[in-house]
């Protein structure tokens, strides 16, 4: 008898992806990883990925996005993030907080 693998449920990977095709949604996903009270570095990298992910799956990401997506990957993999949370950090000292909205077109 051959084994053969069936998806059972769609998973979570999947619509994940699907619901940070909405711009919205792919913003409120990066702004709770940065208001993280104990951030973890890759929490932030994939959380970048996969709205990423998401908006080349929907053909609105242009190469220049890309390549900025990479770069900014490369930064924060040898940063582990540091710089990023050390400035949420300091703004919440002050009184302030990063809040990531949708641009206007």
């Amino acid at each position: 008898m051959k084994n053969v693998k069936v998806q059972t449920s769609y998973s979570y990977r999947e619509y994940l992806i699907e619901s940070l095709k909405d711009p919205e949604e792919g913003a409120s996903f990066i702004e709770a990883i940065l208001e993280e009270p104990d951030p973890e570095p890759e929490l932030l990298r994939n959380a970048l990925r996969k709205v990423v992910e998401a908006r080349a799956k929907m053909n609105q990401m242009s190469e220049e996005a890309k390549q900025h997506h990479d770069r900014l990957d490369k930064l924060l993999t040898e940063s582990g993030c540091a710089e990023i949370y050390s400035f949420v950090e300091l703004l919440d000292l002050l009184g302030f907080r990063v809040a990531v909205t949708v641009k206007e077109c």
